[in-house]
């Protein structure tokens, strides 16, 4: 998250680094002591409905083909979908280790299409009428082994490439993983306020990781409070355009799923909490960029004023905000392309179709994130600037910085433009080359062009 900037900044005047500590530290304890209270104590919920079948590895053997028989049909028999046939599996755990099982080839919508040398999922499944007739159906494929060959490519190459920075940055995204299965999941599951949970896990999350990523700087301290301002600011938006809109969180099918085996959960509050959650990598960015420019152009020019660094460093941030806006409707867009390429379908008239729940409860996930993310541009630029420039005079410019260029007479400049200009005693020659301007010639040769390189 954020660019890496591995020039040290100037370390902060005494008097910020005390000011910062003084409102950071708070705001970690605060965090802290409510995810102490939050945190889940009751053990893991029980979902509803029956035990879960047990899954064993398998590996397939052998695949066995033949045609479809005819399917019962009013209008005359038809051929049914295929695959028809037969599959051997190995069991490689479990009570039946060792032995080789037969299953129908899966078919239908999603079936997983098997081969010789799959290591597949399998289920045992008992027929309620008799427990003691069993059969087996292949589940699934198992995809540990690439999964994990893929995760170690992806942190082979964020190590290689940002080396102690990108150790640093597999360890912030371990941690993020770590809260939000061990705190935000459990507490919400628990029956604890969805939003409040994701407040304080995002902004546990955001102490973590950016410290641990970025070091603890009084730049990174004030990305934190630039991250922890709009993070709030965002619940805040969140909550008032789910209550004018009037979602209730009803919005998808696993949000139907979710409430039909856990009755108690607030599907409201989670739709709130997935706002929140899902614009702290977004606002992460922003921040932490944010406050390494305006470090960065006050490195490049200590001359340049308070005002002067926040106007200049909100110019980058227009050109991120340009950007990250479209990434966040993409970013959506595509989580729910199976959605919306069902709504291709609707007969119903368009504007019907943007009103609806599942439509809607996208537009104001696009829109809160991104006046968030809007907002977290002024308020850490500014930040920053006070912090940058504290410590030294907000108008003058350094020792070390160019001396500025005297301004041109302009009356002598027009004087030159409107007297003649006479010819040198060689300029008559045409086989002469002309010699180059030196320093005292007011303007380069006749022939020479002078407009500016492009």
């Amino acid at each position: 998250m954020g660019s890496d900037h591995s020039r040290s900044a100037p370390p902060a005047p005494p008097r910020v680094r005390r000011l910062l500590v003084a409102t950071v530290v708070p705001l970690f304890v605060a965090t802290v002591i409510a995810a102490v209270v939050l945190w889940p104590r009751d053990g893991s919920p029980q979902a509803g409905g029956e035990a879960d079948v047990p899954r064993y590895h398998g590996t397939v053997t052998r695949v066995m083909t033949e045609p479809c028989p005819p399917a019962a049909n009013p209008e005359g028999p038809s051929a049914v979908d295929g695959p028809c046939g037969t599959v051997d599996v190995r069991v490689e755990d479990g009570p039946s280790a060792g032995q080789q099982v037969q299953t129908s080839i899966p078919a239908g919508p999603g079936a997983p299409r098997v081969a010789v040398g799959d290591d597949v999922i399998m289920v045992e499944l008992t027929d309620p009428t008799d427990p003691a007739a069993t059969s087996w159906n292949i589940a699934e494929h198992q995809r540990g082994t690439p999964l994990l060959w893929l995760a170690v490519v992806f942190a082979a190459a964020i190590v290689a490439f940002g080396r102690w920075r990108g150790l640093a940055a597999l360890a912030g995204l371990a941690a993020s993983f770590a809260i939000l299965l061990t705190f935000v999941l459990p507490g919400i599951a628990a029956g604890r306020s969805p939003l409040l949970v994701a407040v304080v896990g995002a902004a546990l999350i955001m102490f973590v990781v950016l410290y641990l990523t970025h070091g603890v700087t009084a730049q990174t301290s004030v990305a934190v409070l630039g991250t922890l301002g709009s993070l709030v600011l965002t619940g805040v938006l969140a909550t008032i355009a789910t209550a004018a809109t009037h979602l209730t969180g009803f919005g998808s099918e696993e949000a139907t799923t979710l409430s039909m085996f856990q009755g108690d959960v607030d599907l409201h509050g989670l739709l709130l909490a997935g706002i929140i959650i899902g614009s702290l990598g977004v606002l992460d960015d922003v921040t932490v960029t944010q406050a390494a420019t305006v470090t960065e152009l006050a490195n490049a020019n200590p001359g340049l004023t308070r005002l002067q660094l926040y106007r200049a460093a909100t110019r980058v941030g227009r050109a991120h905000i340009a950007s990250t806006v479209n990434t966040i409707v993409l970013a959506y867009a595509g989580a729910s392309l199976p959605l919306l390429l069902l709504l291709t379908a609707d007969s119903r008239p368009i504007a019907q179709i943007l009103t609806s729940e599942f439509l809607a409860q996208e537009i104001v996930r696009s829109a809160v994130a991104t006046l968030g993310l809007i907002a977290a541009v002024p308020l850490t630029t500014g930040l920053a600037a006070v912090v940058t420039a504290a410590g030294r005079p907000d108008a003058t410019p350094s020792a070390d910085a160019p001396a500025p260029r005297p301004r041109p007479d302009r009356t002598e400049a027009l004087a030159a433009l409107g007297s003649p200009r006479t010819a040198r005693p060689d300029e008559s020659d045409p086989t002469r080359t002309p010699p180059p301007p030196t320093a005292t010639d007011p303007w380069p040769h006749s022939n020479r062009s002078t407009d500016t390189a492009w």
